[in-house]
């Protein structure tokens, strides 16, 4: 079997050239590269993973941990950390916490017995323990949290701005003329809970309309809570809804079918994020659009970043939604309407 010295002889290079290429640790020419990259195909070395991780002190893997891997926001954001992983010589551990907060720290400290050189976590709802909290505080690897944010860590987070996103969509409806406007969120105390209505209240006032309480529903992100939820909202009569996440926009889109009203006829909606199916749809969702794939990069780079040391600050990253304007939020509505006559526009 080939060994570290059988390559550097037969490329016609150091040992420690042949080193930098296979760890990617320090900068080697291209045509060097390529002489090396051909003697290991040529020899058919495989290096030693775990005699390297034992020497390093690093295993080159990442965990990440989600909360519903089921939800189609999230194999997009995994996908993004694991390209940037994966180009960096990185593999990745997946966990799903299910939003629980026990499964979660079941899979954190799984994490830390696999010795992850760094975790990517979108936080479920609610506080670690206070063992599991020192350990990753003090002697864990680095983490950056995304999605969520979850300031009693204090480490680097990538969020997309909720506030904001739910800041437009909101403002695109009452510019519509819509004035009663109800709004479906998220798990309680999760930060894009928080901000996405915090971004509806400010649209509201923006306009000068009063926050009504009994137009905001309590959902849990999942497909059933967002039929339950609309259920509970359109007995409240509003002429549109702002659904604050696509898995309960689903649920909503059925308790609009349920009770037989028409979308936009009836009641205009707009929901938060946006998928490539949504094209196919009957009406076409007008959308909150996140940065899905760019928020996964996003978090591996600054955490391969904190990894290696190049970094102290802790970074708060906010990328910008984009906002697509399809059918289901309807046109403007006619003077009659937004004086209160008749349901909504179409």
């Amino acid at each position: 079997m080939a060994n570290i010295y059988d390559v550097a002889k037969r490329a016609g290079v150091s040992v420690a050239t042949v080193s930098a290429v296979i760890n990617r640790s320090s900068y080697v020419s291209e045509p060097l590269q390529e002489r090396v990259q051909k003697a290991i195909a040529e020899l058919n070395y495989s290096p030693n993973l775990l005699a390297r991780s034992l020497a390093q002190r690093r295993t080159h893997t990442l965990g990440i941990l989600v909360p519903d891997v089921a939800n189609p926001f999230f194999p997009e954001i995994v996908r993004g950390a694991e390209d940037k992983a994966n180009d960096a010589g990185y593999m990745i551990i997946l966990g799903n916490s299910d939003n629980q907060i026990v499964k979660e720290e079941m899979y954190l400290n799984l994490f830390l017995s696999k010795r992850v050189d760094g975790i990517l976590l979108v936080k479920a709802a609610g506080d670690l323990s206070n063992a599991l909290f020192e350990m990753l505080r003090r002697a864990g690897p680095p983490v950056v949290l995304i999605d969520r944010e979850y300031s009693h860590l204090g480490v680097d987070t990538v969020v997309a701005d909720d506030s904001g996103g739910a800041y437009t969509g909101t403002r695109h409806l009452l510019k519509l003329g819509h004035r009663r406007i109800g709004i479906v969120i998220g798990i309680p105390n999760a930060s894009t809970t928080q901000g996405r209505l915090l971004g509806y209240r400010e649209a509201l006032a923006s306009r000068g309309v009063p926050f009504d309480p009994e137009l905001v529903v309590q959902g849990d992100y999942g497909i059933e809570s967002g039929y339950a939820a609309g259920l509970a909202v359109l007995a409240k009569s509003p002429s549109a809804v702002f659904v604050t996440n696509y898995m309960m926009t689903i649920g909503f889109m059925k308790a609009l079918e349920k009770e037989k009203l028409r979308c936009p006829q009836d009641v205009a909606v707009v929901s938060y994020d946006d998928f490539t199916w949504n094209e196919v749809f009957h009406p076409r969702l007008t959308c909150v659009v996140q940065p899905k794939y760019l928020i996964g990069y996003r978090a591996a780079e600054i955490l391969l970043s904190r990894i290696q040391k190049k970094h102290k600050r802790v970074r708060l990253e906010v990328l910008q939604n984009d906002f697509v304007v399809r059918e289901s939020s309807g046109r403007k509505l006619e003077k009659a309407l937004r004086k209160g006559v008749g349901s909504a526009g179409s």
